[in-house]
């Protein structure tokens, strides 16, 4: 089970292992938390700017969501429905209804409910600070911690993670391509260290299948410069899924991983 944020979330850091565990025979669940309201419009309306309709960009970016799910074999799909957000400082924030201003208990409730459904032994989240801030990241962090604590089902709670120093290696490939990264400098603590990771899954064979997923999501292109680069790069880019264990409730499992369900089988 992946705990993300919005549509198009399980893709970046979950769509390889989603895509080889489903083709390894075990079930996959994703419990998205936002309908992505605080998108990219039809035609390509910012967020703010007059005529978006949050209404027609929630309906557009929950039928992209189906289509990428269905790409990447994800067997269950679970919609919480709260109101995204937006970015942090935005003025979505402030909106009573959205994710990040639901009590943590509320949501909470509703993910351990799903969690004692689904009884996952792996469960898959971001970090404290949401992996870069984002509020409803860490919303999903907090909701994610507090379910697994109250349900007591997974075996296994993970952090998605990009590894520190192969970030900047990664921005700087990205802008060589020619790719318009905006005014977006990744700061020198972007990522974690690779001494913290302790686990990295091999995904090279669904690299195809993760980019087609992403590319589901067409509506939010404009965010997605991985899609405008050489095949050899999404490769290296997306070849790999590393992860933090926060938890682990498996006495035989390895203090480093080349796989989530290492113990586990």
């Amino acid at each position: 089970m992946a705990v993300h944020a919005h549509p198009d979330d399980e893709v970046i850091s979950t769509g390889g292992v989603f895509a080889r565990y489903a083709a390894e025979g075990v079930r996959t669940v994703l419990v998205t938390c936002t309908n992505g309201e605080q998108g990219d419009g039809p035609g390509g309306i910012k967020p703010g700017d007059p005529g978006h309709d949050a209404n027609a960009v929630r309906a557009q970016r929950l039928a992209e969501l189906r289509e990428s799910a269905a790409l990447l074999d994800i067997e269950h799909v679970e919609l919480l429905g709260y109101r995204d957000s937006g970015m942090d400082g935005w003025g979505g924030n402030s909106d009573p209804e959205a994710f990040w201003n639901t009590p943590v208990e509320q949501a909470a409730a509703r993910l351990a409910e799903l969690m004692r459904h689904y009884r996952p032994q792996v469960v898959v989240t971001y970090d404290e600070n949401g992996n870069y801030g984002h509020p409803d990241h860490i919303q999903a962090n907090r909701i994610a911690l507090a379910a697994t604590e109250s349900s007591g089902v997974p075996d296994k709670l993970y952090y998605t993670a990009v590894p520190r120093e192969s970030a900047r290696a990664m921005f700087t490939a990205i802008k060589e391509s020619g790719q318009d990264m905006g005014d977006f400098e990744p700061p020198e603590d972007f990522g974690t260290p690779m001494a913290e990771i302790t686990t990295v899954v091999d995904v090279t064979p669904y690299v195809r299948r993760k980019v087609k997923a992403l590319e589901a999501h067409g509506s939010q292109r404009d965010g997605m410069p991985f899609l405008h680069l050489p095949e050899e790069l999404q490769q290296l880019i997306f070849g790999t899924e590393s992860f933090v264990r926060q938890l682990n409730r498996v006495e035989s499992a390895p203090a480093t991983e080349t796989d989530l369900f290492a113990g586990l089988r």
